[in-house]
């Protein structure tokens, strides 16, 4: 069990830990050859260059102004500067919301650590029941004497804890409340002054019942035309092609080579060679760019095929639309309502923006998604309840008594205080962290194979499906898994009517681990992400070994985006370990806070210069944000509720019974005021938008901005690659350097395709896209 003073040297070695990264990357920043890894943002927006440098070679690689390593700590100063309304139309809404979850924490818990350590403290401290031989197979600490285990059974103190639960759950949810009407104020806000975009015009319809007079497209026309007859516009029918994709990227990676083997022919008066074999090792040497004119030839022929096939084969057409509409009133009445009597067919909604489009589940058929999620859903408990077992176990081992016992040799080392320390202060953090390395990418695969069709929405259920694993092996697991380990021993040697009250006082004993798992996985994990000393290295080794073109130099110093499916759910656990121990042990509360502040700032300079959003759902998340931090709320308050019955204080304990129903009720209250403003839009917001952009753009041609929006890009892909001039040398110059500003508008702008034309219905569509 760690004692203070291992807690404390823990702490001290994580601080030191924070300051060397925090240095390290200070540093790293300021070279010039490292400007690509902690800037890439601005970069891929074109709003920043290469450091200009003149007088020494070295200077080109190395930062050799001595003043610039004074003010080393100035990023931090420079992430809090700019404001939020600023920060919303650099990175989006979806940024800076996310970052408000780290600052709901720091208004949560920092009042009530005050509160906590001004009245809870005391009243637990004063106390020496831990100090007794009531319970002597119980281990304990030092910093156990600061929780309620140190409070004797039938305390009249414990009304101490009731009050101030009572009055920890009405500050939260004032909290909550004020963030809740806040985001949905600043969603609305968002959306009413966004630019146009294609899917604020269009709806995604699935289920479409088939017709065996009319293909898709026909019978989505024609239903759309009878039932909204003033207001459709536009629709292309969703195909499977999925195989055409990945033709098209094997394409996209041979035409990357040949513009590399033809700017390295343009330096050098020798054609290049290479070797057909694997990776160039082996096989028949040949000219390199014979060789992959020849291969993007064949490959050409193999996708105009692929794409006929798709065009024609009615198997590849799903049972699915994007529907585009005159205006977004239209678009959002056919989004919000039923349209057909039979409630399982013609089923809408809003369409992703064209960025946020997860096409290969698209092609899905909807009727097997029911299957997918029953099966995902057997999948993911058994995960999660095997996942017990292995973290049980280990985490038995990773202490002093696990250590001994299974390698008695060790003793006199893991006797060492500084070892000591160290075994209790880190290594049952460091084990479960490393456990928990693969599982956001396993999450994720289920995800995809659930059928989810966005990004957003993939991301969105793999972070429920994160927490709730959090919740039950890391919190549960080590809670009780861990307590039953430690307190065997007095388990076997007590009656079973003194089982109860063991568990009582084991309990809040776990907050020591939790205050090691807060620095290794909190501290020393938000260090890491400011460091970004993996991203640095891939980079480097991508840009010394396998980057040809500028394209490849784009996508080896991309970072992706936020991670939302990993990052949000680590933030929620540390909601529920600070209300859990808030009147138990509130000792853990400064750890939290002073994570929350960290995060707050290291995350706030990485939307800014580094991470880049995939997509923009307006804050579409806040929802589920705000439903998991109530529903830790209400664990908290069950878990005292259980713990003070152990406790015997029968008089006090009824008291708490009234906090989970007033908790459940205040989210109904949440729910009912504020979600609609994130599942649905306002038609009075849609018709004072269409009606301003009339007045503005009387001329403007709808139908061409929408026509091709929600074409699969494979096909989007092959036009562009069809009216490319790739064998003009000026052409093979300037590639490299169009494809900043080129996979920026692709990226951050849905900007209107160019290709248009009068006809309405998909087939139309692909055979102009062939005709090119």
């Amino acid at each position: 069990m760690a004692t203070l003073g291992d807690i404390g040297l823990a702490a001290a070695i994580n601080i030191l830990s924070a300051f060397i990264f925090f240095v390290a990357f200070a540093i790293l920043r300021l070279q010039p050859f490292n400007d690509r890894v902690y800037f890439p943002k601005w970069y891929l927006k074109g709003l920043r260059t290469e450091p200009t440098s003149s007088g020494a070679f070295v200077r080109k690689f190395v930062n050799l102004d001595y003043r610039s390593y004074i003010r080393f700590l100035n990023w931090m100063r420079d992430a809090l500067r700019m404001p939020e309304p600023e920060l919303v139309e650099h990175a989006g809404l979806d940024s800076a919301v996310y970052l408000r979850i780290y600052l709901t924490g720091l208004k949560i818990f920092v009042p009530i650590a005050f509160v906590a350590w001004t009245v809870l403290v005391p009243v637990n401290w004063t106390n020496s029941t831990l100090e007794h031989d009531k319970l002597p197979n119980v281990t304990s600490s030092d910093i156990d004497k600061l929780s309620i285990s140190n409070v004797p059974l039938r305390s009249q103190r414990f009304w101490g804890h009731i009050v101030m639960a009572y009055a920890f759950t009405f500050w939260a949810c004032y909290v909550l409340l004020k963030e809740y009407e806040k985001v949905a104020s600043m969603r609305l806000q968002f959306l009413a002054s966004e630019r146009r975009r294609p899917d604020q015009f269009t709806v995604l319809v699935r289920n479409v019942p088939p017709d065996p007079d009319e293909s898709v497209s026909e019978l989505v026309e024609h239903f759309f035309l009878v039932n909204h007859p003033d207001h459709y516009l536009t629709h292309q029918v969703v195909y499977n092609a999925n195989k055409l994709a990945k033709l098209v990227k094997e394409k996209e990676n041979l035409q990357n080579w040949l513009v590399y083997y033809k700017n390295k022919f343009s330096r050098n008066s020798s054609r290049p060679s290479m070797k057909t074999g694997f990776l160039g090792l082996w096989g028949k040497r040949v000219d390199a760019i014979d060789h992959h004119e020849s291969e993007i030839e064949k490959l050409s022929k193999e996708i105009a095929a692929e794409r006929e096939r798709v065009s024609k084969d009615s198997n590849s057409i799903m049972p699915a639309a994007f529907v585009s509409f005159k205006t977004r009133w239209a678009a959002a009445v056919c989004a919000q309502t039923q349209q057909s009597r039979n409630p399982t067919v013609w089923l809408t909604e809003w369409a992703p923006e064209p960025r946020d489009v997860y096409w290969e589940n698209l092609a899905i058929p909807y009727v097997s998604l029911t299957v997918r999620k029953l099966i995902i859903g057997v999948a993911f408990f058994f995960l999660t309840f095997f996942f017990m077992i292995p973290i049980a176990f280990v985490q038995s081992l990773a202490s002093i008594e696990g250590i001994e016992k299974a390698a008695p040799f060790l003793k006199p080392l893991v006797e060492k205080d500084f070892v000591k320390s160290f075994i209790q202060g880190f290594l049952p953090g460091i084990v479960l962290k490393i456990f928990l390395i693969f599982l956001p990418t396993i999450l994720m695969i289920m995800s995809k194979f659930e059928g989810f069709g966005s990004l957003s929405s993939l991301e969105r259920r793999s972070a429920s499906r994160y927490y709730l694993f959090n919740f039950v092996n890391v919190f549960l697991g080590s809670i009780i898994t861990g307590s039953a380990f430690e307190q065997l021993d007095s388990f076997i040697h007590q009656s079973a009517t003194d089982i109860p009250e063991t568990i009582g006082v084991a309990i809040p004993m776990k907050a020591t681990f939790f205050i090691t798992y807060i620095m290794v996985d909190g501290w020393a994990g938000v260090a890491g992400e400011i460091l970004m000393l993996k991203p640095l290295i891939i980079y480097h080794l991508k840009n010394s070994f396998l980057v040809k073109t500028e394209k490849d130099r784009e996508e080896a110093m991309d970072p992706g985006s936020l991670g939302f499916n990993t990052g949000e759910p680590r933030i929620q656990f540390y909601f529920l370990l600070g209300f859990v121990y808030a009147t138990v042990t509130p000792a853990i509360l400064p750890f939290i806070i002073v994570f929350f502040a960290l995060a707050f700032v290291v995350f706030r300079h990485q939307i800014i210069n580094v991470y880049s959003q995939q997509y923009e759902s307006a804050a579409a998340f806040w929802p589920d944000v705000h439903g998991r931090i109530v529903t830790a709320l209400v664990i908290s308050q069950v878990l005292l509720l259980g713990l003070l019955s152990t406790k015997e204080a029968a008089k006090s304990t009824p008291f708490l019974i009234a906090l989970p129903v007033l908790t459940i009720w205040f989210y109904r209250f949440c729910k009912g005021r504020y979600e609609s403003a994130f599942v649905k839009f306002p038609l009075q917001e849609a018709m004072m938008k269409d009606t301003l952009e009339r007045a503005r753009e009387p001329n403007l041609n709808l139908k061409a901005y929408l026509q091709n929006s929600y074409i699969h890009p494979v096909f989007k892909a092959c036009v562009e690659d069809e009216v490319k001039e790739v064998d003009d040398d000026e052409k093979w110059e300037t590639e490299s350097v169009l494809v900043p500003t080129k996979r920026h508008s692709q990226r951050n702008t849905p900007a209107p395709s160019g290709v248009s034309g009068s006809r309405s219905s998909s087939s139309s569509s692909l055979r102009e896209v062939s005709d090119f």
